[in-house]
């Protein structure tokens, strides 16, 4: 480890006896200012967050607070006013607009409060779907499709289009889309926000149980405060910056101590 990362304010103390947890994504001194006709709003401020692999980070606070414009500059659907964002040592700036295309098509999956499938589509083509996109074969896509559907409980319906299904059955197979390409994140954006409060907790328990089998790490923002308690950090945005309100986590073994997440002043 180098001097210059143990000065690092974002800094993650981890026992020496134990190897320290590969960083997924790293956004620093990240801004975005929206020009609303002769005035501009800042939306974020200088925010900094580091995210290892296999972690879950719930983002709480109010609505308008920023909590979505987060995710999609973490996600590469945006650009910062300033800043950068690191997806998997990648610094999504230096890329161009198909090169984070593809980069998300990779490393990331993305779920959201309303679950965008493709209704003239049945349940595993819409799975299949990022597969075909990233150029996979059909019968591979096809049994790989299939087996994450069998993952999330929901092999009986693949043939179902979505007009078919359940609210808690759509967000299954949304869930089942974002993660059939293996990807190192996913980004959620309140998940369960339509769904009845026990189709939520069986929505929470699933993620929790891919996670632990896929090492997959989850940033979730979500107004459920029971939910977001039951992740490895909780973190409210405010004033454009993100402060720490729940930890530590322990991932893989390794102790890690979070501190509150550095911001510039």
């Amino acid at each position: 480890m180098s001097d210059s990362h143990l000065d690092s304010p974002t800094m993650q103390i981890v026992s020496e006896f134990m190897q320290e947890p590969e960083l997924m994504l790293e956004c620093i001194n990240l801004s975005k200012v929206y020009a609303e006709g002769p005035a501009e709003v800042q939306v974020l401020d200088g925010l900094n967050l580091r995210v290892y692999a296999g972690e879950r980070i719930a983002i709480v606070g109010a609505s308008g607070s920023g909590k979505t414009t987060l995710l999609n500059l973490l996600g590469g659907l945006d650009l910062p006013s300033e800043g950068t964002v690191m997806i998997a040592g990648m610094n999504l700036a230096s890329l161009d607009e198909t090169q984070r295309g593809q980069m998300r098509n990779r490393n990331l999956g993305f779920v959201y409060q309303f679950h965008h499938l493709l209704g003239e589509f049945t349940a595993l083509e819409n799975v299949c779907m990022p597969l075909l996109i990233a150029g996979t074969d059909v019968p591979s896509a096809t049994k790989r499709g299939a087996a994450m559907l069998e993952r999330v409980g929901l092999g009986h319906r693949m043939q179902h289009k979505p007009s078919e299904l359940s609210g808690g059955e759509r967000q299954r197979v949304a869930i089942a889309r974002a993660l059939v390409t293996e990807p190192r994140c996913v980004l959620l954006d309140e998940p369960t926000g339509n769904l009845d409060r026990h189709t939520a907790h069986e929505i929470h328990a699933l993620m929790s149980e891919l996670n632990e089998q896929l090492d997959t790490s989850f940033i979730v923002v979500t107004h459920d405060e029971e939910f977001a308690s039951t992740l490895d950090r909780v973190l409210q945005l405010r004033n454009g910056k993100l402060e720490l309100v729940a930890g530590p986590t322990k991932k893989g073994g390794a102790a890690v101590e979070q501190g509150e997440p550095p911001h510039a002043d």
